[in-house]
This record gives C-alpha cells, structure tokens and sequence, in this order.
C-alpha cells in the first residue's frame, strides 16, 4: 500500500481510518433504516479490534441519500449507525450524508465534506487519513480531501473502478493489515 510521503520522502504515519458503511464495514441493504437487519462483513470486528489495539482513531463516512430522498428518517439512520457501532465494538466518529445525489451538497461523497469533517472531529488532518471503501465514490472522497484510499471490491464494485483505483485489497482485514505493517515502517 503506497504510503503518503512528506517533502523529504518519508511515509507520513496514519492517524485515523475512516471506513464506508455499507457494503464495507455492514451488508449493503439500500436504504436500510431497521437496526435488526444490520450484519457486520466479515473481518470488519477483527480489522477494527486491530485498529483499536494500535491506537488509530477510527471513523464513517457515509451517504444516506434515503433521507433526502424521503425513504429515511435522521433518527432510523442514526438507529441503524448505533446498532452497527454497537456490533462492532464503537468507533469514534459516524458521518453522514443526507442529502439526494441532486441536491449538490459538498459532504455526499464523491466530495471531501464527509472526510475532512471526520477528520475534524478526529483533531486529525485529513492527509493523515486513510478512506476504505468499497466504490470508487470512497476513494474520490479520500483524493478530494487530501487522504488516502483503499478500495476492497466487492460483487457491487465495478470492474473499471477497480482498474482504476490506485490502492486496493481483497478484504477488509487485509487492507488494515498491510496498513499497520507501514504503519510501523513509518517510523523504522
């Protein structure tokens, strides 16, 4: 996984990585607004238990345009986002879009908003982020706000985006993985 470097070359430390929602840390149900059907992918507890153990803040960054859209309610989202935390033993941060894709908002990803507000309320910079997702979506975001991303491909991922992504990983645990092994080389 290429490291973000600074104006001498080293790699920059990670502080935070900031996960997508659906489809990368839960099952994609679109539009789900019902904590009962909420279902952790696999790895995502053992990558976020590593995560934990290293010292990384952790984060979501999600669009729920289902709000916008009239299909969800701000409260249902943040039902089903507690429930998700709850199962996948707390991160530290939930942000989300819910704004319809033609509302022209900066926060719905493509866009940087969720990112750099993530990273906010991380006390982080953004360039000391890394996105994983599993859309091409995520890892605009990430390239718009400065941070870096990780696609892990799922049946949802199209084939061009994974050609075109500049970092990507079969799985979840694997992508945090690789992460914390140049985490470490950061400072050797």
């Amino acid at each position: 996984m290429p490291g973000s470097h600074d104006h001498r070359g080293a790699v920059n430390r990670v502080a935070a990585v900031l996960f997508d929602r659906d489809g990368t840390l839960v099952e994609d149900i679109p539009y789900n607004g019902d904590p009962d059907r909420v279902r952790p992918l696999p790895g995502a507890r053992p990558a976020l238990d590593l995560l934990r153990r290293a010292g990384l803040a952790t984060g979501v960054v999600s669009n729920q345009s289902g709000i916008g859209r009239g299909l969800l309610t701000h409260a249902s989202v943040r039902r089903v986002n507690a429930r998700a935390d709850a199962l996948l033993g707390g991160l530290d941060t939930w942000v989300y879009c819910p704004h319809a894709p033609s509302d022209g908002c900066a926060c719905r990803k493509p866009r940087p908003g969720l990112v750099t507000e993530a990273a906010r309320r991380l006390g982080v910079a953004p360039a000391d982020c890394v996105v994983i997702g599993d859309i091409a979506a995520d890892l605009e975001a990430a390239r718009a706000a400065g941070a870096r991303g990780v696609l892990v491909p799922t049946a949802a991922t199209l084939p061009e985006e994974v050609d075109a992504a500049p970092c990507t990983a079969p799985g979840l645990l694997t992508a945090v993985c690789r992460l914390l092994r140049e985490n470490r080389g950061a400072h050797t």
